[in-house]
């Protein structure tokens, strides 16, 4: 059964789990632990969640048996003996409410497999549709899709391009496995089809002319939206399964440079791909630019500290020689304007000195040494607060 696994899920599966321990690893040892606590609440949450979906299935859906829709029973007894599964899963047939689709579930070591009972109405007129599905979703449990190894790569299954190549590997390797269970591969693909033209039209479908509507698929749009989906293309999935050995256009190269900027949003969609690339750039703005600014403002008053060097080392010179603060700046012949654009202004009380800025006041204070030297130092006034000071300016007077 080797040859119904895309090699390209093995190599990325490989890759991912990798990536995924070693991240588990620094997520553990980074938070000293804390991490496993996240894991732990994260596992009860989903217990729930599963449990309330299993709960959901048993009490509501249909279990298939021997007795109880015996065709069925029989397609699917007969799609586990060919897949080589020992022990079939628990299957069941729940009301779609219009969806055309089935899926696979696992819970406390309780495999399931539920097929919609729309896609299995529509399918009504082709026995070979539903086997399709059905082995579709035997191919996730045969895979281990839902299994713990999930869990060990999830932290990096959100990476650009490699979580959903590896998500659309999956489906190939799936489609590969109701392929499998099917008569023939045009069977396999008119079953597909019926997802896009629906649950009466797709009788009547072209399927030829349907498949070559993958040579749209190489476009830059087309491209980038597949690269950035857990779904490789309809039209693609229905020629792989109709031919194995398809040549497919190749994807545009355009589109993998925009694709690389956008996480992967599994299940959720490739345009919340594109919303969660948003909020990260949102979250990453709100950090940076706050501290962009904070970053330019200690620049600019680092050099005004520099700047006002020459007019301190005057008034401490001035205070030394005579005793008493000069009544100005202007009696020291200094130029109260500095060519930053600050205004330097002397309390002759005291001989602090204020920069007056756009932004607020830097202000330096002197005090006598034990020596009797001035010593000055530099505080943040009024619109400037601490984490503005440079270092220049926190080390003045230490």
């Amino acid at each position: 059964m080797e040859e119904l696994v895309s090699p390209r899920e093995r190599t990325l599966g490989t890759v991912i789990l990798i990536l995924g321990i070693l991240t588990w690893f620094i997520l553990i040892f980074g938070t000293f632990g804390m991490a496993l606590v996240g894991l732990a609440v994260g596992f009860i949450l989903y217990l729930f969640a599963q449990s309330a979906l299993i709960s959901h299935v048993k009490g509501n859906g249909v279990e298939l048996s021997p007795g109880q829709f015996p065709d069925l029973h029989a397609q699917f007894s007969d799609c586990c003996q060919r897949l080589q599964i020992d022990v079939p899963p628990q299957v069941y047939i729940l009301n779609g409410n219009g969806a055309l689709n089935a899926f696979a579930t696992k819970f406390l070591g309780t495999q399931y497999v539920v097929l919609m009972s729309d896609i299995v109405d529509a399918m009504a007129e082709h026995v070979d549709g539903v086997r399709f599905y059905i082995g579709h979703e035997l191919g996730h449990l045969k895979r281990k899709h839902i299994h713990f190894g999930h869990l060990v790569r999830w932290p990096v299954l959100w990476l650009p391009l490699l979580g959903a190549a590896y998500s659309r590997s999956k489906e190939t390797t799936c489609d590969r496995h109701g392929r499998a269970c099917s008569s023939s591969g045009e069977d396999a693909a008119r079953a597909l089809a019926a997802l896009a033209s629906g649950s009466v039209r797709w009788k009547n479908l072209d399927v030829k002319a349907y498949l070559g509507q993958t040579r749209q698929s190489s476009g830059f749009w087309m491209s980038f939206h597949e690269l950035i989906a857990g779904y490789p293309w309809l039209t693609k999935r229905a020629a792989r399964v109709f031919d194995t050995n398809a040549q497919l256009p190749r994807r545009n190269g355009l589109a993998y440079l925009l694709a690389i900027f956008v996480p992967f949003a599994g299940r959720l969609g490739a345009g919340f791909g594109v919303l969660v690339l948003v909020y990260i750039i949102g979250v990453l703005a709100a950090i940076a630019v706050p501290q962009y600014q904070v970053y330019t403002m200690k620049a600019k008053l680092a050099g005004i500290v520099v700047e006002t060097q020459p007019a301190r080392l005057a008034l401490s010179n001035y205070y030394a020689s005579n005793q008493k603060i000069p009544s100005s700046l202007q009696e020291l012949a200094l130029n109260p304007q500095l060519s930053s654009g600050g205004h330097m202004m002397l309390n002759p009380t005291n001989m602090v000195l204020t920069v007056s800025l756009q932004q607020g006041d830097l202000v330096f204070v002197p005090s006598p040494d034990e020596q009797g030297q001035v010593v000055w130092s530099c505080r943040n006034g009024h619109g400037i607060i601490p984490e503005h000071l440079p270092p220049n300016c926190q080390q003045m007077g230490k």
